[in-house]
């Protein structure tokens, strides 16, 4: 257990890609449930958004599951399909904690200037360094260039943000 854990870290730090992982649907299983459950137990303690987080959480879980299986099939990768979403789903679970408080943190120093600039610097670092661990994983499924992946990343971050906004639609200002 721990020897996976360090693998998903490894990952996280760009040391090693889904190739390094074995093809399991048990897996993929156990590390969604890990990334889930991880996912759950931080946004207990420090909810990063009001809300239905938990729905927005399943709903985050199964588009990333169907963005990866189309992905996937369109670049005519489909056997890599248990290799890539075990590493993306590890990785995030990994870095959860780190961007769930960076999330929290900004919306606790919104309205103080002092505290809002460094933890939006933490935030855009955070960003960069989950774009870069996905485009790797990526560029090593698909064997695409990292910016046609850090694009496709960035196309999947739009679009399941897009989609959350369409089950979940913000509440009108009065």
């Amino acid at each position: 257990m721990l020897s996976l854990v360090r693998l998903y870290a490894d990952i996280a730090l760009l040391r090693r890609g889904p190739e390094d992982l074995p093809a399991s649907l048990f897996l993929l299983v156990a590390t969604v449930g890990a990334n889930f459950l991880v996912n759950f137990g931080v946004s207990l303690v420090l909810p990063p958004i009001a809300g239905p987080w938990h729905m927005h959480l399943i709903v985050d879980i199964v588009f990333t599951l169907a963005w990866c299986a189309a992905l996937l099939r369109v670049f005519g990768r489909p056997e890599r399909y248990l290799q890539t979403t075990t590493a993306v789903f590890g990785y995030q679970a990994v870095l959860a904690p780190l961007w769930i408080a960076t999330a929290w943190l900004a919306g606790r120093f919104q309205d103080d200037e002092l505290w809002l600039v460094p933890v939006a610097v933490v935030g855009l670092g955070m960003l960069a360094w989950m774009l870069a661990a996905h485009g790797r994983i990526l560029r090593s499924a698909l064997e695409q260039p990292m910016a046609v992946c850090i694009g496709l990343v960035l196309l999947q971050t739009f679009v399941g943000q897009l989609v959350l906004l369409g089950l979940f639609p913000a509440p009108a200002a009065p």
